[in-house]
């Protein structure tokens, strides 16, 4: 039976490591036999700024009709999917302000929390993050453990059955480990998606 996965895209640039991440991980998926939804947060334009109608309406916990038609559009991804799949880059230890803002428009009350809430509970939910920093610095200074705490323990919590946090490293531009491990980390990448559902 094939499975589908709701891939969650959020880098400004086609020039970059992130987006042959997000390449190869969908070789993988389609190899597998598998399909996936994509939603690339930028080409899409996705508006990421609460309205203070939005925010009134979470606020005050209603669980009201009045959803804009993009966050309905992002739910439904969601419950028609078996995973989802977040791919993006570090900025200043968070992901870009658009997918934050994303979370912030479609995790909505009634939706992702609340009294019987509508999202599904997904088999499972993968970060592929890519950074500039090193995995020694990561490490050091509690950088990737913050990361992980905000995406898997509070953002995704309860809502997938399993979760797992991937982070290709050294991936700055100046850095010889970018150049070093660009082979090791989309074959990471391919093999993610082809062993997603596995």
């Amino acid at each position: 039976m094939k499975m589908k996965a709701f891939i969650v895209y959020c880098h400004p640039s086609e020039d970059s490591f992130t987006r042959h991440v997000r390449d190869s991980f969908i070789k993988g998926i389609e190899e597998s036999g598998n399909d996936y939804v994509l939603s690339d947060l930028y080409k899409m334009n996705f508006k990421t700024d609460m309205s203070e109608q939005e925010y009134l309406r979470d606020a005050n916990y209603r669980k009201t009709p009045d959803v804009a038609k993009d966050v309905l559009a992002e739910q439904a991804k969601i419950n028609s999917s078996d995973a989802i799949v977040f791919i993006y880059p570090v900025f200043w230890t968070e992901a870009p302000a658009k997918l934050v803002g994303w979370f912030d428009r479609v995790w909505s009350h009634g939706f992702a929390y609340g009294e019987n809430r509508t999202m599904k509970v997904l088999d499972q939910a993968l970060f592929l993050v890519t950074a500039g920093n090193t995995m020694e610095r990561l490490e050091k200074f509690g950088l990737l453990d913050s990361m992980k705490k905000v995406m898997i323990g509070d953002r995704i919590f309860d809502r997938a059955e399993k979760s797992d946090f991937v982070i290709f490293p050294g991936m700055s531009r100046e850095l010889a480990s970018r150049e070093e491990g660009w082979g090791k980390n989309l074959k990471t990448a391919y093999e993610k998606g082809a062993n997603l559902f596995k």
